[in-house]
């Protein structure tokens, strides 16, 4: 469908819409979509999908409400925006839920069709606030989408409940003429999900079809937008999700080790699209087995790895909580093991699909006995692949149990992801035992005569690693007992001497330890800054957000974000030591700053949020120039936060 425009269309250089409706509207596949036809426009992009727990929240409840965040723009941006320029409110309760996070002059198009009395009460509106002037701050389209959708579908024969749901495609089909975007593939995409449906799909496409012409022709929009595309290195690309991401690292990383992959698992919020995609992946060694509970699906993945394949499992919270035993196994036989942790708010059962990174201090030591193993977090959705196929390779070469950190915003979050050049992807060294590794020596009790037997040694371990040879069962000669109980230097054998004990405890550790972390590399363009603000995972985008809002005031800070948590990078603490304060912003209550402290002994300053919602990119300023101000440094007008068009970011 190609649309001549006649109307004038404004050039701006970023956009942050919001689609918020009920939890059965249809958001997400909205949402969804217009961020699948922006990747192919070329825009730079970055997400935030918030929904439910329940499966069928409430509707028409301000609990039920789900949305969808898009930030697009024409050049690098790294969070999914603070304030939306244009929501979407699908119902009275999206409206409530979101038109406080709006700046003033925001574009709200909202579907009067449910603006009854009943509906306005479940969303705590006394009054209908389309009527009064609580919303005069905002450019106010109030529209009849349901309505009009039911129109543009009627000729399909669809009942009026059927015929309504069209009403996200209709509203998709609006917001694409408004800025711009491609409708082919958003066309291919409802002819192939609707192919067995036939009047549902014509539906879907009339209805999306329906809504971009509205906008063209009405005089409600005098004006569409158009956002140029970014400038990118070349290569080629394509939109992805953290989770995706981190499965196709897993798959890749199988390949690079030349091992089949087995993923036990149990489904659990936000983790479940992992074991989803990898299910797909039969054709490259991956093997997917839905445990009935986490601990069958980690006792299956450390199986696996006895058995010579790269062994993963994927979890929440909750999730490492249970399979915390059999992690402490892992350790004790030394077998590679992925445990994949997508973080979300705790404890118990807590907040399923809302984001944390309450998990680090479980990872470095929930665990009984000194149970050390590494452990390396993911900072974006595309950073995912390579945070993934570094846990593989860390866990592969050092023969341990490895802990891959995620969370909820990254795992539903999504940005461009250039694919990587696969020939230039370092292999990865199994490295199985092929023959014995010991000669044994006997003299027999006859003669005296000593003879001298070659044998297999399971706990030998390579000078460089400390790694231990990784013998699956069946290779003859190599034969040998694994066990939850402590093993003997050497031989393997079940050892109770306190001796053995200590060497054993501390040849773990220190194998742990030994692990090659690349150094640090300081963001510090001046040379001259006071500051260094630190932090790890997904609060890569929003400290990233804030000291460009603060250099672009004049204001000098550093920056450097961990990849790997334990060991840490060797040149971690000789950075600490050149800056007067350090900054660490986390979602949780300091974890990151506690473990900084107690190693390096360093006054690090911790910033925390745990409302389950990742930093804002105005929030993370405010933080930073409170805390410049604390060192005397300040500028006239640091009060107020940059606006928008004063700095993208």
């Amino acid at each position: 469908m190609t649309v001549t425009p006649e109307k004038p269309i404004e050039q701006v250089e970023r956009v942050i819409i919001r689609f918020a409706g009920d939890s059965g509207d249809g958001m997400q596949l909205t949402g969804d979509r217009f961020t699948q036809e922006t990747a192919v426009f070329g825009n730079d992009l970055a997400t935030f999908p918030s929904f439910p727990a329940e499966i069928r929240a409430p509707q028409g409840t301000i609990p039920g409400v789900s949305s969808f965040q898009l930030h697009f723009a024409s050049r690098d941006i790294l969070t999914p925006g603070d304030h939306p320029d244009v929501l979407v409110a699908m119902n009275p309760a999206a409206l409530k839920a979101n038109v406080d996070d709006l700046r003033k002059g925001a574009v709200i198009i909202v579907d009067t069709h449910d603006f009854t009395t009943r509906n306005l009460a479940k969303a705590g509106y006394a009054d209908n606030p389309l009527d009064g002037d609580s919303l005069a701050d905002y450019q106010v389209h109030a529209l009849d989408l349901t309505g009009m959708t039911i129109e543009a579908v009627k000729e399909f024969g669809l009942s009026r409940k059927d015929a309504a749901r069209s009403k996200n495609m209709y509203s998709l089909g609006l917001l694409s003429w408004m800025y711009g975007r491609p409708v082919e593939g958003t066309i291919d995409y409802v002819s192939t999900k609707f192919a067995r449906k036939p009047d549902v799909r014509d539906a879907n496409i009339a209805a999306f079809k329906a809504g971009y012409h509205f906008g063209e022709t009405t005089e409600a929009f005098a004006v569409s937008y158009q956002v140029k595309p970014a400038e990118a290195p070349k290569g080629r690309y394509r939109n992805i999700t953290g989770n995706l991401a981190l499965s196709y690292g897993l798959v890749a990383a199988g390949r690079l080790a030349d091992l089949p992959v087995f993923l036990g698992a149990y489904p659990i919020t936000p983790a479940s699209d992992i074991l989803h995609e990898l299910s797909k992946h039969k054709a490259f060694g991956v093997t997917t087995f839905q445990a009935e509970d986490e601990i069958a699906g980690i006792g299956g993945a450390i199986g696996a790895s006895y058995a010579g394949h790269l062994g993963v499992t994927s979890t929440s919270g909750p999730g490492v909580s249970l399979k915390a035993e059999a992690m402490g196994l892992a350790v004790m036989l030394e077998l590679p093991l992925v445990v994949v942790d997508v973080q979300r708010g705790g404890p118990s059962t807590g907040l399923p699909t809302k984001t944390e990174q309450a998990d680090l201090l479980q990872a470095m030591f929930g665990r009984n006995g000194e149970a050390p193993l590494p452990v390396v977090a993911a900072q974006s959705p595309a950073d995912c692949f390579d945070a993934a196929v570094e846990a593989c390779r860390i866990a592969v070469t050092y023969r341990t149990p490895v802990m891959l950190l995620s969370d909820g915003y990254l795992a539903n979050g999504s940005e461009p992801w250039r694919l990587p050049d696969v020939a230039a992807l370092p292999p990865i060294e199994a490295g199985f035992a092929t023959g014995p590794n010991h000669v044994s020596t006997a003299k027999d009790a006859k003669t005296g005569e000593e003879t001298e037997t070659a044998d297999f040694w399971p706990y030998l371990r390579d000078p460089e690693t400390l790694a231990r040879p990784w013998a699956p069962p069946g290779t003859a000669g190599l034969e040998h007992r694994v066990g939850g109980l402590e093993k003997a230097d050497g031989h393997g054998n079940i050892s109770y001497d306190p001796a053995n004990h200590d060497y054993m405890v501390r040849t773990r550790q220190a194998k742990v330890d030994g692990v090659r972390v690349p150094d640090l590399e300081v963001d510090d363009p001046s040379g001259a800054a006071r500051m260094l603000v630190i932090g790890w995972g997904s609060t890569y985008g929003p400290i990233g957000a804030g000291v460009r809002r603060v250099r672009d005031r004049g204001l000098d800070v550093a920056q450097v974000h961990l990849r790997h948590l334990n060991p840490f990078p060797r040149n971690l603490g000789e950075i600490l030591k050149r800056y007067d304060k350090v900054v660490v912003p986390e979602m949780n209550l300091g974890q990151l700053s506690l473990l900084l402290r107690a190693k390096y002994l360093v006054d690090a300053e911790s910033r925390t949020n745990v409302r389950g919602m990742p930093f804002g990119a105005e929030e993370m300023e405010k933080i930073l120039l409170e805390s410049l101000a604390d060192l005397g440094i300040t500028q006239p007008g640091t009060a107020d936060v940059l606006t928008a068009e004063e700095a993208l970011r």
